[in-house]
């Protein structure tokens, strides 16, 4: 069965300096080791040390604020609008510009998740998600945005993608073999069904799922769902229940802010997502 927890019911623990951490996706709450998830809390002009070791990976996301990244390679703003992958081995520093929260996920011993594991391949990427393709479902009134790929990160270790639901959107029962996952819900309410069971989700709550277990939401509240969606590895295989459509992402043309986007990715279903080179 699942986990589902918000973060609001998490203390933070106070590291001093104005720097402020709580545990998110933890071996003790998830009973899993693939992936550790925090929350992060900077009051301007703070510091942190968001540094990664040599066999794990890491990423980021802005939850709100801005801060500054310096690393060896230089520094750049990062602000709502910014993802961050954090290659193995990289030293990393953050600094607050105002307040800010930042969401980091770390996949510890990442190399058993890719056996072409090769940190060489791998780089500081600072992602603007605005300006990534926003794909629009064919069966429904679903939209994605790829978030990490293998093409973003270097490795097959994790995939993410941002998915956005309009009311009364619903997606179809499906599950998967290979991979644990969990979604990051930023905004909405909605009813998450696993293995037919429901459950009422809303901002702010993680939600963690393991190997088979069938599962896919139905956006019965009043504003739009958005939430992102893990997973590690990020090869895996996807079944969906008997007489389903397969979940199949087409091209807009367009970033979510109506502009041009930073690069193409062509029409395709789920089930290739993750053998596809141009994501």
């Amino acid at each position: 069965m699942p986990v589902i927890f918000n973060q609001s019911e998490i203390n933070y623990e106070n590291l001093g300096l104005g720097v402020e951490v709580k545990e998110l996706i933890n071996f003790d709450r998830v009973k899993s080791d693939y992936v550790k998830t925090e929350m992060w809390h900077l009051e301007n002009g703070a510091e942190a040390d968001f540094s990664v070791k040599s066999d794990a990976l890491s990423w980021v996301h802005t939850l709100n604020g801005s801060a500054l990244i310096q690393t060896e390679l230089g520094e750049q703003e990062i602000t709502e609008d910014y993802f961050l992958l954090l290659p193995p081995g990289l030293k990393v520093k953050i600094i607050s510009l105002n307040d800010v929260t930042l969401f980091r996920a770390t996949v510890p011993n990442a190399p058993r998740f890719d056996h072409e594991w090769d940190p060489n391949n791998m780089a500081l990427r600072c992602v603007n998600w605005t300006e990534e393709p926003v794909l629009n479902s064919e069966f429904d009134a679903r939209k994605r945005i790829y978030m990490l790929t293998p093409q973003l990160s270097g490795t097959k270790v994790a995939k993410g993608e941002m998915i956005l639901y309009p009311p009364g959107t619903e997606a179809a029962n499906h599950h998967h073999e290979g991979a644990e996952h969990f979604q990051v819900v930023l905004k909405g309410n909605a009813t998450f069904f696993v293995n037919e069971k429901p459950y009422k989700i809303s901002a702010g709550d993680t939600i963690y799922i393991y190997d088979n277990e069938r599962h896919y939401f139905l956006n019965d509240g009043e504003e739009e769902l958005s939430f992102i969606e893990y997973f590690v590895p990020g090869f895996y295989k996807t079944i969906w229940s008997e007489g389903a459509n397969i979940c199949t992402w087409n091209p807009t043309g367009q970033n979510i802010k109506g502009g041009l986007p930073s690069r193409e990715i062509g029409a395709h279903s789920s089930a290739e997502a993750h053998s596809r080179t141009d994501l």
